[in-house]
């Protein structure tokens, strides 16, 4: 098991911004819709470690996201909330009542659960903060239910590649 340290975890972090930056960012699916793959820090950062580091650095994030697109702290909000909220997601997913967390133990279904709600959380925060408007409230909900599809679907690849589920 590889052992993470800060400086691996700004690694991580400056490899997932720039691939989202300079990679998915550039792809529009059905003319409008941009997978999000920066989340997965978020997700798959270990539980035992230092929860103030982990919010830090999902702040940081998001941060990074935010400077490259100039959305004034959407993103930053965003992960950050998902880091603080990330255990209820997870138990409430998994069906979990222990304070041990782990992906090992989990079933597929159980992980992609999980996934899934955390990237509908997000791109629930994103997409209402950044276009809030009651008049629009379906056409948002369908772009936040497509956008989280797809996105689910680039961070199953990036799981499957990287074997999240066994090494966190």
């Amino acid at each position: 098991m590889i052992s993470r340290t800060v400086f691996t975890d700004l690694l991580i972090m400056a490899f997932l911004v720039a691939l989202q930056i300079f990679v998915l960012n550039r792809i529009t699916l059905f003319g409008k819709f941009t997978p999000v793959l920066y989340p997965v820090f978020v997700m798959f950062y270990p539980f035992f470690r230092n929860r103030f580091q982990f919010l830090a650095l999902s702040f940081l994030i998001g941060l990074s996201i935010d400077a490259f697109l100039y959305s004034w702290g959407i993103n930053a909000l965003a992960t950050t909330l998902i880091a603080y909220f990330r255990t209820i997601i997870f138990r409430t997913s998994t069906d979990t009542s222990t304070d041990f967390f782990s992906f090992q133990s989990l079933q597929w279904t159980q992980f992609l659960l999980f996934l899934f709600s955390s990237i509908f959380l997000h791109q629930l925060l994103v997409q209402y903060i950044e276009f809030f408007k009651f008049s629009r409230i379906f056409e948002i909900f369908l772009n936040v239910l497509v956008t989280s599809g797809i996105s689910f679907i680039f961070i199953i690849v990036y799981a499957l590649i990287f074997k999240i589920k066994q090494k966190v």
